[in-house]
């Protein structure tokens, strides 16, 4: 990573950068402790960062590296069963090898990228693929098959089936005269929405498995619904039992802004809870993002558009999602 610039100014969780040659909303690391941070303002040489971690202890003249890219998610198999704080770092991994607190800086993979998974492709060498298309699938838990996804259309030129990581290429493509390597997991933009087809009017009911919600507050498959109400009231509570008996694939729950002992109390039972549907855990069709309340606001706010991310992505395989 090249040094591209240095601070000028902190204040609070917002730093003030000069000469990083970074663009608006490029992830950059701050500091010696590489912080990780996204580019909010540009004015001249001066770049405005939003820093997701405490900035204690940053000061003028520490170097600033700017990525060159967006704020993205990685998506791929072994997303599920996983708890994610607000930019995808796997919390469960991070407790393993750094212990309870989330040092500054640190940097584990969302994905484990030396698993192997086995491969079942779904195309030929010759077939035709369109962007977005499913070229094969992918066990990625006991309950949910995973459908790996084109990112680009063209002539299929080469398959690999069997057992591989995804780092390694599956599928090799002829687009329009450029060769493209297809993987089992690719980035994407967290504040880019991902393309569809063609969006449905939501006139399916979702089923809640809660007779009170569905008669007198109904949802639709594709819509949205808020539960407001005071501490203590039962809005948590609810959403764990829309999580386990919707008429929904996949869950994707945000904790965004939860008091700590809330999320402390999901993160406990959901690994614990029983699936209606398949009588297996429900974490094996679920992912958690964790962001409380005592998180800074942009990392709260980048925990939203992460959850939607990898929501859209599980809906893009043909699965209904809930997201909450």
């Amino acid at each position: 990573m090249e040094k591209k610039g240095r601070i000028v100014k902190v204040s609070g969780p917002v730093v003030i950068a000069r000469d990083i040659g970074a663009k608006m909303y490029d992830l950059v690391r701050v500091g010696r402790e590489e912080l990780i941070g996204e580019v909010i303002k540009i004015k001249g040489s001066d770049a405005t960062i939003q820093v997701y971690e405490d900035t204690t202890g940053l000061k003028p003249g520490e170097p600033v590296f700017s990525t060159g890219l967006p704020l993205s998610v990685h998506l791929g198999p072994g997303i599920l069963k996983n708890i994610y704080d607000g930019i995808q770092r796997p919390l469960e991994l991070i407790a393993g090898d750094k212990g309870t607190y989330i040092p500054r800086g640190v940097d584990v993979p969302p994905i484990d990228r030396k698993k192997k998974w086995s491969f079942k492709p779904l195309v030929k060498k010759g077939d035709m693929v369109k962007a977005g298309q499913v070229i094969g699938e992918v066990k990625e838990t006991s309950t949910i098959m995973h459908r790996v996804l084109s990112p680009y259309s063209g002539k299929v030129l080469s398959v690999e089936d069997g057992s591989h990581t995804i780092e390694d290429t599956v599928l090799m493509l002829d687009d329009k005269g450029n060769k493209r390597d297809v993987k089992m997991a690719h980035y994407w933009p967290v504040r880019k929405p991902r393309p569809f087809a063609e969006k449905y009017a939501p006139n399916i009911p979702l089923l809640t498995g809660m007779r009170v919600v569905d008669t007198f507050f109904p949802i639709a498959k594709g819509g949205t619904a808020s539960i407001p109400g005071p501490f203590g009231s039962g809005k948590t509570v609810t959403q764990q039992s829309l999580a386990k008996f919707a008429d929904a694939d996949v869950v994707v729950y945000i904790g965004c802004g939860e008091r700590g002992n809330e999320m402390t109390e999901v993160l406990e039972e959901f690994p614990h809870l029983e699936d209606p549907k398949t009588g297996k855990p429900l974490m094996e069709r679920t992912v958690l993002i964790a962001n409380t309340s005592n998180m800074p606001v942009a990392a709260r706010e980048a925990s939203i558009y992460t959850g939607i991310t990898l929501a859209e992505y599980y809906r893009d395989m043909g699965y209904n999602v809930a997201l909450m």
